[in-house]
């Protein structure tokens, strides 16, 4: 198959190009974009393939997808403009903004352990419904009155879901606003930017579906044939909140295909996008950016400080990730640009994040989910990294 590529490359970013249109090989049903700010200035914007299974709605500049963890990046973000404000402290206690959490023996958590997902609360223990799983109250008030999972602070696992709404509900109760309305008025409205956490009814017209491609597939049997009758998976659980969202996080009219759960506010997988938005956020983290700075460098600094890496409390093989304030920083398990990149990746392939040394915001999002060995934009990355430094990795 050969995919015809829309959109625009400066000079100097061809082989970025030509990473993104080798992406679709073997992958009929693929749709994806492609967008690049350097210095501020669209260098690369790009999309093709299709928003959905029979093939047969191109995507186009303005097509929307779900953009999964990423969503944490931009929470982070979110949450560093509002330390930046004075409004919110990294080494305050949870409780001093949400009394409630100081249940079951929480009181000396940290807000940066929330972000670091060093909360001990990656799962919930009561498993979640699918109606529960859009009941912002009900999830919040389950977190705080739980027991956590370790001791705080002694070790991480990742918060696959329930990271969004730990920090989203220090957030709501620091600004009196949704974590929606607040990205909004903080982040989004002012870059003029396609982002959404909680989507409007107008936009569900525009969101790719979300396809399961075949590695994600294979991974999901082999680590459902792993599993011991009986015994709690954490990391499963992390994952499906005990039921309320498939292993895959999709299906067909399933998980964050629904519109219900696009139009919730989850703010730790939930958020939707376009690439060029993306790309111009991040930007905007560390530079002026159509007329916008989201951070100033004291900022930045703070909030990309390594909190967490290495082995995590539960069994998982390496190489691991690392986070700082929320943000996902450059590791063995996901290289961006240098090691001053900060942003997140997402389930399935999405990436998102922004690289001050480089100059650079970047974003690629696809329709089409994979697993283990997915290297898409990886490639894609390492073709912008020879296009700005000369050098190979």
């Amino acid at each position: 198959m050969t995919v015809t590529v829309h959109g625009l490359v400066s000079p100097g970013f061809e082989s970025v190009a030509v990473s993104f249109e080798r992406a679709f090989d073997g992958q009929p049903t693929m749709g994806a974009a492609l967008a690049i700010r350097h210095r501020g200035v669209s260098v690369v914007d790009l999309w093709a393939g299709t928003t959905d299974a029979e093939a047969a709605i191109p995507w186009r500049d303005d097509t929307l997808s779900v953009v999964f963890s990423c969503t944490k990046g931009l929470m982070s973000l979110l949450a560093a403009r509002l330390v930046q404000e004075g409004r919110l402290s990294y080494d305050a206690p949870v409780v001093e903004y949400w009394p409630e959490f100081a249940a079951a023996g929480k009181s000396a958590v940290r807000v940066r352990e929330l972000l670091a997902h060093r909360a001990g609360l990656s799962a919930p223990r009561i498993p979640l419904t699918p109606s529960e799983l859009l009941e912002w109250d009900t999830v919040t008030g389950r977190l705080a009155a739980q027991a956590p999972l370790w001791e705080p602070g002694a070790g991480y696992a990742y918060h696959a879901i329930t990271h969004g709404w730990l920090i989203g509900e220090v957030v709501r109760r620091v600004t009196g606003m949704s974590v929606g309305a607040a990205f909004q008025d903080l982040v989004a409205r002012p870059l003029g930017a396609d982002a959404w956490i909680g989507l409007p009814p107008s936009e569900h017209g525009r969101v790719a579906t979300m396809l399961v491609g075949d590695s994600l597939a294979e991974l999901t049997r082999v680590q459902a044939a792993a599993r011991t009758p009986g015994v709690v998976d954490w990391s499963e659980q992390a994952m499906t909140l005990g039921g309320a969202l498939p292993p895959e996080l999709v299906g067909p009219e399933a998980g964050f295909n629904r519109p219900e759960v696009q139009a919730a506010e989850i703010p730790g997988a939930g958020g939707i996008a376009s690439a060029r938005a993306l790309a111009a956020i991040w930007s905007a983290s560390f530079r002026e950016t159509d007329g916008v700075r989201l951070l100033d460098v004291p900022t930045i600094a703070a909030a990309t400080t390594v909190q967490s890496s290495g082995p995590p409390v539960w069994e998982v093989p390496g190489p691991w990730p690392a986070w700082g304030m929320g943000f996902q920083l450059d590791s063995e398990a996901r290289h961006y640009l240098s090691s001053s990149s900060f942003g997140h990746d997402g389930a399935g392939g999405q990436v998102a994040f922004a690289d001050p040394r480089q100059d650079i915001g970047f974003a690629f999002l696809t329709n089409q989910m994979e697993g283990v060995g997915d290297v898409r934009a990886t490639a894609i990355i390492d073709a912008l990294h020879e296009s700005l430094t000369g050098t190979v990795r």
